[in-house]
Formats: C-alpha cells, sequence, structure tokens
C-alpha cells in the first residue's frame, strides 16, 4: 500500500526525533517575552540566585528588619535624659521678686532594668536575623524550583515540536496520497487528529513555559525579565537523599526553630525586666536659688520614689510568664510540624525518584524498543499503521510522564535540602 511506502519513509525521522528528546543539547535562544531583547548567554542557577539576593524586595524587608531591632538595641541602652527646671518661688513676698533659680533632675533607673533592656532587645536582633535567614532560604529555593520547572518546560516543548513535526510530515504524505486516490479519507482524518492534537499539546507546552518564565522573574524581582537560554542538566545525578539526614539537617540547622529558640530567649529576658519593674526607678534632683529679698543663696535637694503600694507590674509578669511558656511550647510544637512536613515531602519525593530512576532505567527503554519493533514490523507488513501511531504515542507519553518525574524530584529535594521553606514572595518579618 502506497502510504506505507511514504510513511516508513518517515520513520526514521520519527525516530530520530523521538530517541533522545531529554538527552538534547543546552538550548538555544528562547524567544522573549514581548517587548523584552532575548538573552542568548545561558544562565546559571547560580546566575539566577545572585540575581534575586539582588533584587528580591522580601530580602529588603528583611533586612531592614534586623535594622529596626538594632536601633531598638540602640535605644534601649541610653540612659534617660535629666530634666532642667527654672524655679521662681515666694514672688513678692515683702516686695522682691522672691526665690529664682534653677535646678536639674535625673531619673536614676535600678535593679539593672538598662542591662536586661539591652538583652531584651538583643534576641530581638536574633530573631531578625533567623528571619532573614528563613526568607532567603525561601527566596532561594523558590528561584531553585523555578529554575528547574523552566528547564524541563523548554523539555517538553522540544519533545512537543518534535512530536508535532512527525505529524505535520504525516498529514502530508496523507493528504498527497489521498489526492492520487491511492487512501481513504479516514487515514487523512486519522492523520490531520493527530497533527491537531500534537498542535494543541506544544501550545500548552509553550504557554506553561511562559508561565514558568514570568513566575520565575517574579521572584527573581525581575518581572521585566523574559525568558532566557538556561545552562543545566536534569537529567543525570539525581539528589539521593535518605530520611535521617534530612531530619538531622532539618533539626539542627532550620532557621524556623533558630528563630523559635531565640523567641524563648527574649521572652526569659523580658520576664526578668518585669520583674525588676518591681522595684521603681526615683528621682534624685537639686536646685540652687537666690533669695532676692535677703540677698540668700539656697539649696534644694531632693528624691522622688514612688511607692509600689498599688501598682507592682503585675499584670505585665503574669504576661511576661505566659509568653515563656508559650515560647517554649512553640518550640516542640514547630519540631513536630517541621517532622509533618518533612515526612510529605519525603514521600514525594522518594515516590518520584523511583518513578524516574523506573522511567529512565526500563519504561523507556521498552517504550523505544517497542517502537522500533514495531516500525520494523510495520515494514514488513506485520503491522498496521493504527498499530504503530500506538507505539509513537505510548513513547511520546512516557517521554512527557518521565519528564514531570523528573521536575517532581528535583522540586522535592530543593525542599528537602533547603530546609522546607518556600514563598519567596511572602512579606518578610522579623517577629
Amino acid at each position: 500500500m502506497p502510504i506505507r511506502a511514504v510513511a516508513t519513509c518517515l520513520l526514521p525521522l520519527l525516530i530520530a526525533f523521538l530517541v533522545s528528546p531529554c538527552g538534547a543539547a543546552e538550548q538555544g535562544v528562547v524567544p522573549p517575552l514581548p517587548g523584552h531583547a532575548p538573552v542568548t548567554v545561558p544562565l546559571t542557577l547560580a546566575d539566577l540566585e545572585r540575581i534575586a539576593i539582588e533584587s528580591n524586595p522580601t530580602l529588603v524587608q528583611a533586612r531592614m528588619a534586623i535594622r529596626a531591632a538594632e536601633g531598638s538595641h540602640l535605644q534601649a541602652g541610653l540612659y534617660p535624659n535629666p530634666t532642667l527646671e527654672y524655679i521662681a518661688d515666694e514672688i513678692g513676698n515683702d516686695g522682691s521678686e522672691g526665690l529664682q533659680g534653677g535646678g536639674v533632675t535625673q531619673e536614676i533607673v535600678t535593679s539593672g532594668k538598662r542591662r536586661l533592656g539591652l538583652a531584651v532587645t538583643s534576641h530581638e536582633i536574633q530573631q531578625a536575623r533567623h528571619a532573614w535567614d528563613a526568607q532567603r532560604w525561601r527566596v532561594i529555593n523558590d528561584v531553585r524550583v523555578g529554575y528547574y520547572e523552566a528547564l524541563l518546560a523548554q523539555k517538553t516543548i522540544d519533545v512537543n515540536e518534535q512530536l508535532l513535526g512527525v505529524e505535520e510530515q504525516l498529514l502530508k504524505a496523507a493528504q498527497q496520497l489521498r489526492g492520487a486516490q491511492e487512501v481513504s479519507e479516514v487515514d487523512v482524518l486519522q492523520a490531520r487528529v493527530e497533527m491537531e492534537n500534537a498542535q494543541l499539546n506544544l501550545a500548552q507546552a509553550r504557554d506553561r513555559h511562559q508561565a514558568t518564565w514570568r513566575r520565575l522573574a517574579a521572584v527573581l524581582g525581575r518581572p521585566e525579565m523574559g525568558p532566557a537560554p538556561l545552562a543545566g542538566d536534569v537529567t543525570g545525578n539525581l539528589p539521593v537523599i535518605t530520611w535521617e539526614e534530612a531530619l538531622s539537617r532539618l533539626l539542627a540547622q532550620s532557621p524556623e526553630l533558630a528563630q523559635a529558640r531565640a523567641t524563648v530567649n527574649r521572652a526569659e529576658c523580658d520576664l526578668a525586666l518585669q520583674c525588676a519593674e518591681r522595684i521603681p526607678n526615683f528621682e534624685a534632683g537639686a536646685a540652687v536659688k537666690k533669695d532676692t529679698g535677703t540677698g540668700f543663696t539656697v539649696v534644694d535637694v531632693g528624691i522622688g520614689v514612688p511607692l509600689p503600694v498599688f501598682n507592682r507590674n503585675q499584670g505585665n509578669i503574669v504576661r511576661a510568664q505566659a509568653a515563656l511558656a508559650s515560647a517554649r511550647t512553640e518550640i516542640r510544637r514547630l519540631e513536630l510540624e517541621l517532622r509533618e512536613r518533612l515526612a510529605t515531602a519525603f514521600e514525594q519525593y522518594v515516590g518520584a525518584r523511583r518513578r524516574a530512576e523506573t522511567y529512565a532505567g526500563s519504561i523507556l527503554p521498552s517504550a523505544r524498543r517497542s517502537l522500533e519493533l514495531t516500525t520494523t514490523g510495520y515494514r514488513e507488513g506485520e503491522f498496521a499503521y493504527l498499530t504503530l501511531l500506538t507505539a509513537q504515542r505510548t513513547y511520546y507519553d512516557t517521554t512527557l510522564n518521565y519528564l514531570v518525574s523528573l521536575e517532581e524530584v528535583w522540586g522535592r529535594s530543593v525542599e528537602l535540602e533547603g530546609m522546607l521553606l518556600r514563598g519567596g514572595l511572602q512579606g518578610a518579618s522579623g517577629d
């Protein structure tokens, strides 16, 4: 049958397209978003991370939170200002101007309150620094996930473009043979359906690639940045992570836990400060006055001490005690939450890695071998054209499923190695 001869001529091209869609060379220049010049130099993951560190606004917020905490620390160490007074007493007494003079009053801080205040604010600085570290991990993790998504989205476009090229040539051949009355309209319709499905899949892959780049550009803090070629390989050297390694690293290095521990330290110092507040500060003052009636100079000395009869800072002490108990409990709660999040991410990682390894080790080679055998059988008249299309579709679907598994492997491994932190555009706070 003539359609068999034409299709047979196209089969080597089909196999060349489909045998190694994931082992292709580095990407070329990717069409940019409208209004942006293309980037021709491939960007590495390190390049993207550097851009994000420089441009992501949440990291600026986190740095300013540290700066604010340092300002609070500076303020807490300042001693109260003295009060300068002008004094005029007994004006008009015996027709004189009375006592005229001036004095100085100073609040005396007791019970080490300044020292305790400095301790509280120093732990606030530590909280802010750990918050910055956590936000940095969020940004870096989002960049890494976006990088792998963009790489795999481009590879998905490559696979769909390869398939579409084959389908277009098969449709053209079917139309020519139909014009020569050598095949039925069913063959043309079947080829057209396959070609249009390939067009839709390619359009969807391109839309996804563009959306991936837009998300990545937002996290980078460069929303005007269009798609660019990326340097890197996602098919080899898949990360190997064990549960014990991931759990040990998370509990030892999590900035969330470090921030929670700093919160406990702050709460302990604040409780000590509130207990010290039970002993009131007092004021000491001295004044020098001249009696304009007699010409004598007199000196006044005074000390004022509040009596803690009603207010002994009871309420603030209770508040500080409750805050400390809550902060200590938060560490335990956060450890359990991290274990829960880690269990979910690790399960997804293990499953995705198993699928990726199975696809690469057996399923993809089997699908490729099936396509090769079907091609040979079709040439020899053993298989129908639809059988060949089925083998082709199986290999294509298997390849795309392999790419999906790779994307999940890299995404979950980024989370496991990045302290389970995501959300690179969430507002940063040192609280």
